[in-house]
């Protein structure tokens, strides 16, 4: 699969260094890196195109295409993340240009993607006979029945998946494996903190790792969620550990 990119920002930036799971990508354990994501398999030969849009775009953009660019490369699947809200408007036309089959573009920014922004866009990409998705967060992708959305998911990425075994004698995890990474690659990260610790303070670890990762969802209340982004990115992470512990959910 031919995957492009459009982005703007430092969640972009995180997604594709986790799809091409560079040696340097991940550096938030620092001096105590045990080089967890050596064995994680790189997806760089399916990247076909990236580009990155600057930040320094005005406020409204009178013609979006003046700033895209002109020899688009042609890709299977097209993922757009934190785009200009005038530039996520003609993200059908960028889309059929690149003769995109299928286009996923969570929405980590609310004022970014609007609502009602992101069903014109969705109508008209359907219209065309183009796959899309509208994930929020990122993090909440699952399989949709749209094959090359799902293939993507099975490269492992999208809601997390874990195995975990648990030590019942000491009440500990004691095996903590990602089967299916956040697109930003936070799950490994979870997963290493999570390891060799009390079960009973899963929740605060959970929680504080995801946070220390960082998160780069937006704090800003979302009307659809009634909560923030980030909000429901942390209640994913805790729902997929719950779920792989066999804890019930509260």
């Amino acid at each position: 699969m031919r995957i492009s990119f459009y982005y703007n920002g430092e969640f972009g930036k995180k997604v594709i260094g986790n799809i091409v799971n560079s040696s340097t990508f991940c550096t938030s354990c620092g001096d105590l890196c045990d080089h967890c994501r050596e064995l994680k398999r790189s997806h760089a030969d399916s990247i076909v195109d990236i580009y990155e849009f600057p930040d320094d775009l005005p406020e409204f953009i009178d013609d979006p295409f003046d700033h895209i660019p002109k020899n688009v490369g042609e890709c299977d699947l097209l993922i757009a993340m934190d785009l200009h809200p005038d530039i996520f408007s003609v993200l059908p036309e960028i889309a059929a240009n690149a003769k995109a089959k299928a286009v996923i573009a969570p929405v980590e920014v609310p004022k970014l993607a609007p609502a009602g922004l992101v069903q014109q866009v969705k109508e008209k990409l359907e219209s065309a006979g183009i796959d899309c998705e509208f994930p929020k967060p990122f993090c909440s992708l699952t399989k949709t029945g749209k094959a090359l959305i799902d293939e993507f998911v099975d490269m492992g990425f999208g809601r997390p998946l874990l195995r975990i075994g648990i030590d019942p004698d000491r009440r500990i995890f004691s095996h903590v494996q990602v089967l299916r990474d956040a697109p930003c690659g936070s799950t490994w990260y979870v997963a290493k903190k999570l390891r060799w610790t009390d079960i009973e303070d899963y929740k605060e670890i959970v929680s504080g790792a995801h946070h220390a990762y960082p998160c780069t969802a937006s704090m800003d209340k979302d009307t659809q969620l009634k909560d923030t982004i980030l909000h429901e990115a942390g209640y994913i992470i805790r729902g997929s550990v719950e779920e792989a512990s066999g804890f019930k959910k509260e």
